[in-house]
């Protein structure tokens, strides 16, 4: 009897240390492959050389255009991004004329980006509509203009009363351009050719002898524009929807007709010069694509051109 038990004893303790080997083999199995197989990110860095990308964009875009870039580096570790330079459509061209190095411009009109072509800034073979915004007309966010035409009401008409001073984003912003054309339907601005709406530059002529003489703050950046209504400096001002998203402490109250200005788009291209064309394209196509870049080009007011 005692014979039995210990041969039963014995069985019992060789199947607990083959269980244990067993399960210390696939924890140890385990382990090792966590530690010796790299990570996704790692994988694609090691089978990608190095890219760094140098972005010129829309002054308007800064804040979209940093979330999407972060996004961008999470999956494609092996990209960085150079300093983005944020700037008017204008000044951005000026940089470039200046011998400034860019692998993708983005501008906030279509008149800027013809410029680009024309100087042989961008390869025009690699242009499109990117993004399409609108013209509102905002008031700082604590104002009684906010608080009475929280309806989003106030019309250009009521501009056209002289009653209120106005920010506008001078011949280098996209953004004032498309105002003064809009202006230049109710006799509040005159272009240099005489044309008005649509068919106005909106860069090249005078608020003299309208009801907005004297009563125009010119500003070099639509987000200047912006901060003047932000701070009261100005009773009203006009503005991308999207700078309502970017800076905040403002309040739309009217959006300018589409009629009354040229559309507006914001044209992306690659830089004749780029030395990474490839990889800057590949960034393009992903950040008009991907749902997660979509969804966040959507949070900061941005509606693609589909």
């Amino acid at each position: 009897m005692k014979k039995h038990l210990r041969v039963a004893l014995a069985s019992a303790c060789a199947l607990a240390l083959v269980g244990a080997f067993a399960l210390f083999g696939c924890s140890s199995g385990t382990d090792q492959k966590t530690t010796d197989e790299p990570q996704p990110s790692q994988e694609a860095t090691e089978q990608h050389e190095a890219v760094e990308l140098q972005l010129f964009a829309a002054n308007s875009l800064s804040k979209a255009m940093d979330a999407v870039q972060e996004l961008y580096a999470q999956d494609h570790s092996w990209v960085t991004f150079k300093d983005t330079q944020y700037l008017s459509s204008g000044e951005l061209n000026e940089q470039l004329a200046a011998g400034a190095y860019a692998d993708v411009l983005i501008s906030a009109s279509k008149g800027k980006m013809d410029d680009a072509v024309e100087k042989g800034y961008v390869d025009e073979a690699t242009r499109f509509d990117m993004f399409k915004n609108d013209l509102v007309i905002v008031a700082g966010e604590n104002s009684e203009l906010a608080t009475t035409y929280a309806d989003q009401n106030f019309t250009l008409e009521d501009v056209a009363t002289g009653n209120y001073s106005v920010a506008v984003g001078d011949a280098s912003v996209p953004a004032g351009n498309y105002a003064n054309q809009a202006l230049s339907t109710v006799g509040c601005f005159t272009d240099a050719s005489g044309k008005t709406g649509k068919d106005s530059a909106g860069t090249d002529g005078t608020y003299d002898g309208t009801p907005l003489a004297g009563k125009v703050n010119l500003q070099s950046s639509v987000g200047n524009v912006c901060k003047q209504a932000q701070s009261g400096a100005v009773d009203v001002a006009f503005v991308y929807s999207s700078d309502v998203y970017r800076f905040g402490g403002v309040k739309v109250i009217g959006v300018v007709p589409a009629d009354a200005h040229k559309n507006i788009v914001y044209p992306a291209a690659l830089c004749a010069d780029s030395e990474q064309a490839e990889a800057a394209q590949e960034f393009l196509d992903w950040a008009t694509t991907d749902p997660a870049a979509l969804k966040t080009w959507q949070e900061w007011g941005f509606e693609l051109v589909a």
